[in-house]
């Protein structure tokens, strides 16, 4: 019982940490390559797309999705997709897909003569799937070896986690006031009933 219990535990955690890591924004200091729209069929992975752009038909099977290609310092190659979340999940409330997809290629760049930004975003790469995270803002920045500090992420842990502990607090509280006590009482009753069973028998 007790493996199953903490099995239950660990698996709990892991999906909450998944969907956290999923959706809290983070930071990549890049350089815009290209940008690009591309015609669009969600399939088995549109969990990992965005709703239609507001005020379009949300009902067609497919529809045009700005991407934005980008390298890092390294040389690696990564794609952002750019789609409005509107008023759904996770909750960024973003409308501007083609402000910032005009931004994004008012700030392309060469090899020779490189602009580093840095791009927020959220969600996942997986070229297995055709996930891609979702591109959130993007801004010119000194360098490639610019740090940023995720405020926002920070600000988000320390709010669940003061929410937890105080749920935890109170759970404890109720349970040290309610529960224990009724369980501690039906375990009397129950040894009780159990020694008047075994007098019974030695009669």
């Amino acid at each position: 019982m007790t493996y199953v219990k903490w099995t239950l535990i660990i698996v709990f955690w892991l999906l909450v940490g998944m969907v956290l890591h999923y959706t809290l924004p983070q930071h990549d200091i890049v350089r815009i390559t290209d940008t690009y729209e591309k015609r669009v069929d969600p399939g088995e992975n549109r969990w990992f797309w965005a709703q239609a752009d507001v005020g379009a038909d949300g009902t067609l099977p497919s529809r045009d999705v700005f991407f934005i290609q980008t390298r890092l310092e390294n040389g690696k190659i990564m794609v952002y997709r750019n789609e409005d979340t509107g008023w759904g999940w996770p909750p960024y409330f973003k409308f501007d897909t083609s402000n910032l997809q005009a931004e994004a290629t008012d700030m392309r760049s060469a090899p020779d003569n490189p602009r580093w930004v840095a791009l927020k975003h959220y969600g996942w790469r997986n070229e297995f799937l055709s996930i891609f995270p979702n591109a959130i803002s993007v801004r010119p920045v000194e360098g490639p070896d610019v740090r940023i500090i995720p405020w926002t992420t920070i600000v988000v842990l320390v709010v669940l986690l003061a929410v937890f502990w105080a749920l935890r607090v109170r759970w404890l509280r109720f349970r040290a006031r309610r529960i224990d006590p009724a369980l501690e009482r039906t375990g009397d009753r129950l040894d009780a009933g159990s020694d008047r069973v075994k007098g019974w028998f030695r009669k």
